[in-house]
């Protein structure tokens, strides 16, 4: 058998795209590809074409899912049992089932076999274009800005098992064992995934171990904000310096100016009149006769003793203090507020609520628990339940400022404070429709405490309802000043409290942790220190706008002047 080998083809020319020569003529091989028979395709089985079978599944899987939707409706508001289902329904649903199957199977094959269909048949091309590709063209590097440092060996391997979806990113400090570690595989991971650098969110110089199942999920960094020291503040006859962590200028002279006044004058002194965080499930009965008997049930007083030893075994701290109940229709609003201790409490209170809610179930079983918090409560949302029952701690703070220290100290007068503050602080926030504005700026102030001290940043919304008051007394000499705020919701145990530098501050207080004289004492303490904060700073803002300094006073202290033209545009301000 004579066996003749084939000469060898010329090499190929990289260029011969781009010097216009003709491509080389067809070979055998090329013959042989052209004759070869297409394979066969899934969807020859198919009855229909492929694309009408797809439109007939998807027609009927959406209409089927819109009459189910549709029954549903009905069924919950005509009170129908959900589980009893017609003949109709029951073929509705299993038509469901099988359309989904269907499209779940099948959905796309002619797309697929058309992508294979021309992988196969364009080897030999992409093969010449890869070739061609790495002789003539520079390699292409995505590059992000300024990047950090390379990852381990073992690290790549797990950054490349999170961008394929093979390892959650929510896992890898289970996973690893390394919370700072895990940080650093997330962070190069998303800088990956969106091709944008976070180079100016530091990963060093934290304690990620910290926040671990208590404070944030999925860390990346972490933001800093510049605390700055307002005080002394003469308080209750202790001088307090207080930390506010804020990016606004002004806002921490301005507050230490209020406190200079405030100090030179004899300081300030507090009152908590209330000590009680809530929570308000919502219930359901089937009339509105059967819900008003909850209502009355839970407000008897007979009742309230069994309530409270049910209430009080979800915490030693936790203290049933009173139960309020308001309804809507047949649906029910429970309001229960109790001392938490030293603690924010909402968790606390929380626990004590579920307790109460399953001893309930046996004298009115009939009761279905729509939700643990049914809005009455109200956590973080301007409400008027909180402005006028109070939740946290209600306090009031007051001082009487001297006019002679009002005209050197806040270059302003007092006759110029109280008309200022009766038109803008009273009249205008009527004017607005404000809930527990009638104030100048407080939510600065208890925003710049809360972040320095570990709070609940959310919950400003009702901590910073506030009503301001200014009195020309003595003749007209001095004025009274006063601030209350029925709504501090604070804590120095627990959530953020105990992350390092936030405990720093609280200790600067002199807050830090559970008070060993009373429990809730320390807690308490930082609600008159906020309120008094906010003392001074309404006094030190209002004096500025009556002395027409407040723009004056921003264009200097809250304007940079420094060149930022050449600074890498990865971050923003």
């Amino acid at each position: 058998m004579d066996i003749r080998r084939r000469p060898p083809k010329p090499p190929v020319n990289p260029n011969r795209f781009l010097d216009n020569r003709s491509p080389p003529p067809p070979s055998d091989d090329d013959d042989i590809d052209r004759n070869r028979s297409p394979p066969p395709k899934a969807s020859d089985a198919l009855p229909l074409p492929l694309y009408l079978t797809n439109a007939v599944f998807f027609t009927l899987f959406f209409s089927v899912a819109y009459y189910l939707l549709h029954r549903w409706r009905d069924k919950i508001r005509y009170n129908t049992p959900l589980h009893v289902v017609t003949i109709t329904e029951l073929g509705a649903i299993v038509a469901l089932i099988a359309s989904f199957i269907y499209l779940l199977g099948f959905f796309g094959i002619d797309f697929v076999q058309s992508f294979i269909s021309r992988a196969d048949s364009s080897d030999s091309d992409r093969d010449f274009e890869d070739h061609h590709r790495l002789v003539t063209c520079p390699p292409i590097v995505a590059k992000l800005p300024n990047p950090e440092p390379p990852l381990p060996e073992e690290d790549e391997e797990i950054v490349k098992s999170v961008l394929d979806g093979v390892v959650p990113s929510y896992s890898l400090e289970s996973r690893l064992g390394d919370c700072k570690r895990a940080a650093s595989i997330r962070r190069e991971a998303l800088q990956r995934l969106t091709g944008r650098s976070i180079e100016g969110l530091p990963l060093d110089g934290f304690d990620y171990d910290s926040i671990l199942g208590q404070c944030c999920e999925m860390p990346v960094g972490y933001v800093q904000i510049p605390v700055g020291i307002a005080g002394p503040l003469l308080l209750d006859g202790y001088e307090y310096s207080v930390p506010m962590a804020t990016t606004e200028g002004c806002l921490v002279a301005s507050t230490n100016r209020g406190c200079k006044a405030m100090y030179v004058s004899g300081g300030a002194t507090s009152t908590v009149l209330k000590d009680g965080m809530t929570r308000a499930p919502v219930v359901r009965f089937a009339s509105a006769r059967r819900a008003s008997e909850l209502k009355f049930f839970l407000e008897s007083p007979e009742n309230f003793e069994t309530l409270a030893v049910v209430f009080n075994r979800s915490s030693r701290f936790a203290r049933l203090q009173s139960v309020m109940c308001t309804l809507a229709g047949k649906n029910a609003y429970v309001r229960f507020s109790c001392s938490t201790g030293d603690a924010m409490g909402m968790n606390m209170v929380s626990k004590g609520v579920q307790n109460v809610l399953e001893f309930l179930t046996e004298d009115f079983p009939d009761m279905d628990v729509i939700g643990i918090s049914g809005n009455f409560c109200s956590d973080k949302k301007p409400a008027a339940v909180n402005w006028i029952e109070g939740r946290g701690k209600s306090v009031v703070c007051e001082a009487v400022i001297r006019g002679e220290t009002v005209n050197k100290v806040l270059k302003t007068s007092v006759a110029s404070l109280v008309e200022l503050n009766m038109l803008k602080n009273l009249t205008g926030s009527a004017i607005a429709g404000s809930l527990g504005g009638f104030n100048a700026h407080a939510s600065n102030i208890v925003s710049a405490v809360f972040l320095a001290t570990g709070q609940d940043p959310a919950q400003n919304v009702e901590s910073s309802q506030c009503i301001t008051m200014m009195e020309a007394i003595n003749d007209g000499k001095d004025i009274h000043i006063s601030v209350t705020m029925p709504s501090i919701e604070v804590g120095t145990v627990g959530g953020g409290t105990q992350l390092a530098s936030q405990s720093a501050c609280l200790n600067l207080l002199g807050v830090k942790g559970a008070s060993k004289e009373a429990p809730g004492m320390n807690s308490r303490r930082l609600a008159t220190i906020v309120a008094g904060a906010v003392l001074a700073g309404e006094l030190s803002l209002m004096s500025a706008i009556a002395a027409g300094q407040l723009v004056k006073s921003h264009m200097k202290y809250n304007r940079s002047s420094r060149d930022i033209t050449g600074a890498t545009t990865t971050t923003t301000t």
